[in-house]
């Protein structure tokens, strides 16, 4: 009886070591296809930044060719003369006058003629102003 129980000891120990190297060899496979994974995902990701890169160089080399040929026009007339520029003195005659009849209309009774005197003595305020300011300038 006791060569029984020992014989049963030793195959439950060789047993146990046979399951342990299996499973010892299941989670080599499983880290090893983990790693190759991981390699082909990274290969992918090459892959996709070469695209974006070719297709950019693609885009410019076209912007370049439609650069080359563009055409050249020369244009033998006069340039346009410029706009003159307001005044200073100007731009504030036409605001003074502005404000000083809305002012004039509303404080009046008499709603036109408050806008005429109104209007008049923005003008002058106005004028004055632009005067004042365009004299620093020079």
């Amino acid at each position: 009886m006791k060569y029984f129980y020992v014989l049963l000891v030793s195959l439950m120990i060789i047993s146990c070591k046979k399951a342990d190297k299996a499973g010892v060899m299941d989670e080599s496979k499983a880290s090893i296809d983990s790693m190759k994974q991981a390699s082909i995902d990274s290969m992918k990701m090459e892959m996709v930044k070469q695209k974006a890169i070719d297709s950019m160089k693609i885009e410019m080399e076209k912007q370049q060719a439609a650069k080359e040929k563009e055409v050249v026009v020369v244009n033998n007339q006069a340039p346009a003369p410029a706009k003159k520029k307001w005044s200073n003195t100007a731009k504030g005659a036409v605001i003074g006058a502005g404000v000083g009849a809305a002012t004039g209309a509303i404080i009046s009774k008499k709603k036109g003629e408050g806008a005429i005197i109104g209007g008049l003595a923005g003008a002058g305020v106005g004028a004055g102003t632009g005067a004042i300011i365009d004299g620093k300038q020079e």
